[in-house]
């Protein structure tokens, strides 16, 4: 095993732009893409080996053959368990993504494993996380409801077309963080370039459009019903996350949940990593770095990522001239 680096995918939305051509150097080609997947393993979306021995090889097909070398055992027996649906079973649980909201994305939420493991095909829940990488002036996200939003009051809202009303916002800046656990009504403000973690899961229940059509000009289903039944309305609103520093190290935790963990450092020298028996996502948000064991000769660039297998030991890993600024998501075994 070694360091793997994935085809991107592209989802093609509404409310996508140009930048993750423009500010990120993807290959978009032409016209809009609003999201690029990284890491993925859901149903027909499969991220694809770029280089190296695997090359061409899906993230499904390394974990049908490599499942305790990818994920370390632990992790690998996890998803392997019988309790779960088989359509569930031995994927990969997480999905790692860039976002270019060039508009309002649709105000939503997600269910949990419980409500997701009823639907039909059965999907996993989905709590997410954001990491801003970039912030228009005035662009502002939308977290939760207002506190003290009741079922009755969040309903009247949706009937009067007055949901904007209900929802806590803000105005991010570069560098928040902000953590969606499943349940929790939401919206990215047009303007932002966001990294996303979250379960891998791409169950929506759309509430608000903003009153828009969608690329066949015909309004987007919304699903009020189902959105309603998925929200917690005990939540209330959402900050950004407060780092948390990780010792003496260069890293600052910024969420801890039972799906996944996601910290942040900034590093100017060389640096290992690795080598504890877990798997782990680095996503390059600043600056540049090269991995020993990489097959590719290019060194990983700004929006681009890599899973670490859980098999490999500690990998080096040599910042760029100006440093690096990375974002590291690991997988807890024991919640």
């Amino acid at each position: 095993m070694y360091p793997l680096r994935f085809e991107p995918i592209f989802q093609r939305y509404v409310w996508g732009g140009r930048r993750l051509g423009e500010v990120f150097n993807k290959p978009i080609g032409r016209g809009a893409a609003a999201e690029s997947w990284e890491v993925v393993d859901h149903g027909d979306a499969q991220s694809v080996v770029r280089e190296g021995e695997f090359s061409g090889w899906t993230l499904s097909q390394l974990i049908a053959k490599f499942g305790n070398e990818v994920l370390g055992p632990e992790l690998f027996a996890s998803i392997t368990s019988a309790s779960l649906p088989d359509t569930l079973r031995a994927r990969f649980p997480l999905l790692l993504k860039f976002l270019d909201a060039n508009r309002n994305l649709s105000v939503q939420v997600h269910p949990d494993d419980q409500l997701g493991a009823s639907l039909v095909p059965p999907d996993l829940g989905k709590t997410e996380a954001w990491y801003v990488m970039h912030a228009e002036p005035g662009a502002k996200i939308f977290a939760g409801l207002k506190a003290g939003v009741s079922e009755n009051e969040f309903r009247l809202a949706i009937e009067r077309g007055e949901v904007e009303s209900t929802l806590h916002q803000f105005t991010p800046e570069k560098g928040d963080c902000v953590f969606i656990p499943a349940g929790t009504i939401h919206a990215i403000g047009a303007g932002l370039l966001i990294a996303e973690i979250q379960q891998a899961s791409n169950t929506t229940f759309r509430v608000y459009d903003w009153g828009r059509v969608g690329n066949d000009g015909v309004p987007r289903p919304l699903h009020v019903e189902s959105s309603i039944e998925a929200t917690d309305f005990k939540r209330g609103p959402v900050a950004p996350q407060i780092p948390v520093p990780l010792g003496d190290t260069p890293w600052v935790r910024l969420v801890a949940c039972e799906k996944f963990e996601m910290s942040r450092a900034f590093m100017g020298e060389p640096f290992e990593m690795g080598g504890d028996g877990r798997c782990r996502i680095l996503a390059v948000t600043q600056g540049s770095l090269r991995l020993s064991g990489d097959p590719c000769t290019e060194p990983l660039k700004l929006a681009e990522t890599v899973l670490l297998p859980a098999c490999l030991g500690g990998t080096s890993l040599e910042p760029g001239a100006d440093g690096v600024e990375l974002l590291e998501i690991t997988i807890p075994t024991n919640p």
